[in-house]
């Protein structure tokens, strides 16, 4: 690389490469030290909330399939108070069905008129009678210690939401992956990493992963939170159905609310995703999210700048990650064309492009397998995917940069039902929800949604230096 650089004509091309480079590296140090430091919340003993009495379980679903119900039997094995299941009416007698078959005490399906996954998570929350409410996924399948470690969290009295680690579960029976779910495993592993250190250095995370996160049902109850929720639009013009999880983590940071993530293998959830290209669909999806609600948190709300610095400058390195990814290749470009163009002289003699190329590609398979070397640990043989990754990470730098110019597109992309003529979303009608509330009672019954909006956490606090745990749980316990 020295000889690359010798010509000082060539300076100002390498010497910004030099720079990023260094930059790049330098701020994944800092994420790997904070990663190796972080500690999860361990459970302890004389807990104030128990999964058995403190927990429902929400999972707002369209499917059926014989995925849900292997993770409805691990949701079951981490013993929950209630699982509510919230489809569309169609699907309600093939949930019914799978409900009876695997518990039909623990289990409840409810319905609502059409499929719409922020509509069916409110109607899930008005079902709720514990304090702690988990939204599931319908295929996040969990280990028998998910919930103890979640509940772990909450005896922080200023605990609004917890989320989880996350690794890839095989479509495959037989446990094979194909290329599109190892990549989706190597974005996993430098989630984790970045939500560890994000959670060590400053308590703030970007997102509470949607697949699972747990909350305080008493912050969703508020009618503040369910309108804005239900009537999210993005410029004041187009709906946003998707995006969910980005708008409940942004609610508990502008509302004072603390977040912590639990990356450990005792609180590590395994998700499918889409095992053939239509994965590059849901990877658009969720850039598309990413962007809307970065710039929200950034530059509308700005919260984050305050409460969790380093998380506001981690969206802000996002912004330009395509920039200095795709610099690399384009200055490389430069100098192949600058040595075909230039004089040959007996002390300067130009590379072979050849050399240079396979040099380059060389650097990039060897600083991008350092960076999966956890992941390696853990799954050897998928780095014969590391080339695919690498393909992947200049797709992603270039989609990253459509997925900008195209916000106004709010549709799932992945999904089955129908969006070409979605509407925006109101929250349920009361005689919508009135027939929600029905069907809850049909169990047992249910108190009714709080009527005014909750204060932020921060206004809780000279309150909570004064009261027990048990005092607090008294006025939010529904009994």
């Amino acid at each position: 690389m020295l000889y690359l650089t010798d010509d000082t004509g060539l300076l100002p091309f390498f010497l910004p490469l030099g720079i990023i480079g260094f930059y790049r590296y330098l701020w994944y140090a800092i994420k790997l030290c904070a990663w190796l430091i972080y500690r999860p919340i361990r459970p302890k003993a004389g807990a104030t909330y128990r999964s058995d009495l403190d927990v429902t379980i929400i999972v707002p679903t369209i499917d059926a399939g014989e995925e849900f119900k292997i993770a409805a039997k691990s949701w079951l094995a981490c013993n929950p108070k209630e699982i509510i299941i919230i489809t569309e009416e169609k699907m309600r007698g093939p949930l019914e069905t799978l409900a009876e078959s695997i518990d039909p005490q623990k289990i409840t399906v409810l319905t609502i008129p059409k499929a719409n996954k922020r509509n069916q998570m409110v109607a899930g929350i008005n079902a709720t009678k514990t304090e702690i409410l988990v939204f599931a996924d319908d295929d996040a399948i969990w280990k028998p210690s998910m919930l103890d470690y979640i509940l772990a969290c909450f005896e922080d009295l200023k605990m609004g939401g917890v989320g989880t680690s996350q690794t890839v579960h095989a479509v495959n029976p037989n446990g094979y992956q194909t290329v599109w779910e190892v990549i989706a495993g190597f974005r996993l592993t430098i989630r984790n990493i970045e939500v560890a250190a994000s959670t060590h250095m400053d308590g703030g995370v970007c997102c509470l992963s949607g697949r699972t996160a747990a909350y305080r049902t008493l912050i969703l109850k508020d009618p503040a939170f369910q309108y804005g929720f239900t009537n999210d639009l993005w410029l004041d013009k187009y709906p946003l159905n998707s995006g969910d999880d980005k708008f409940l983590t942004r609610w508990m940071v502008s509302h004072g609310w603390n977040t912590y993530v639990q990356v450990c293998p005792e609180a590590e959830l395994y998700s499918t995703f889409k095992n053939n290209w239509r994965f590059l669909r849901q990877v658009l999806r969720w850039t598309r999210n990413t962007w809307r609600s970065d710039f929200r948190s950034l530059f509308t709300e700005r919260y984050i700048w305050r409460r969790h610095p380093y998380v506001a400058f981690t969206m802000v390195d996002k912004i330009f990650n395509p920039i200095t990814l795709l610099s690399g290749p384009l200055l490389v470009f430069i100098y192949l064309i600058e040595q075909a163009t230039s004089d040959v002289t007996p002390t300067k003699k130009p590379l072979p492009a050849w050399n240079v190329i396979v040099s380059y590609i060389c650097w990039l398979l060897l600083t991008r397998g350092l960076k999966l070397l956890p992941h390696f640990l853990k799954r050897p043989s998928d780095i014969i995917h590391l080339p695919a990754w690498l393909l992947f990470n200049y797709y992603f730098a270039i989609m990253k940069v459509y997925a900008l110019f195209t916000l106004h597109v709010t549709s799932w992309g992945s999904r089955n039902f129908d969006e070409d003529n979605e509407q925006p979303q109101h929250a349920l009608s009361e005689q919508q929800q009135h027939q929600v509330n029905e069907q809850v009672q049909e169990k047992s019954p249910v108190p009714p949604p709080l009527q005014e909006p909750l204060p932020v956490a921060q206004q809780y606090d000279d309150t909570f230096a004064n009261i027990s745990h048990d005092s607090f749980r008294i006025p939010i316990k529904f009994e």
